[in-house]
């Protein structure tokens, strides 16, 4: 697939390439960035070339993940977020917030906005989310964007060498007042 640009009032969400490589190094050196995300630690130019033009790329021309620059009409870089397709109808979000742009919920328009997408034109049925238990700051935004929080999952998540527990929630396309692609027959409680 060609990666596709989506727009909110507030935010571009575009792929990301060689022209965003410093801005990419630059945001991925904040310490809470390398501690919850599984990106390298010390993050060097590059890894943040290896992920702009070749990680990204591949994942968008293969359909095995989505990957969006969440940038501001002054083409600041506010953060990055990702889809990557897990199993038929299902796919995880993941996402960081560069630390001058926190708090702000540009990554949970960005959410909102990129599962929208996926709902109506990957004909994804769930989008997942997981995180270390702990990150509160994660667990907000997917809260805020009307994610179920489903419970935790031991040794879920391996963080650069160590399994930890995570979190774990989902969003249908009913969350968002859309049909799903498969019938749906919740558990009756």
């Amino acid at each position: 697939m060609d990666p596709v640009t989506l727009t909110t009032a507030r935010l571009l969400l575009r792929t990301v390439g060689p022209r965003d490589n410093d801005a990419v190094h630059g945001a991925a050196q904040d310490p809470d960035i390398q501690r919850w995300t599984t990106i390298p630690s010390p993050y060097l130019p590059e890894h943040a070339r290896g992920f702009t033009e070749q990680q990204v790329p591949e994942g968008w021309a293969n359909g095995s993940m989505y990957t969006f620059g969440v940038f501001l009409p002054s083409g600041d870089l506010a953060g990055m977020l990702g889809l990557t397709m897990r199993t038929l109808g299902v796919t995880e979000v993941g996402f960081w917030a560069t630390r001058e742009h926190r708090g702000r919920g540009y990554i949970t328009e960005a959410t909102v906005t990129a599962s929208r997408w996926a709902f109506t034109d990957l004909c994804v049925d769930r989008v997942e989310w997981r995180a270390e238990v702990g990150n509160h700051a994660s667990r907000a935004v997917v809260e805020r964007a009307g994610f179920t929080i489903e419970g935790t999952l031991r040794s879920a998540i391996n963080n650069k060498g160590v399994r930890r527990d995570c979190w774990v929630g989902s969003l249908l396309p009913s969350d968002l007042g859309l049909p799903s692609t498969a019938p749906y027959l919740p558990t009756q409680r």
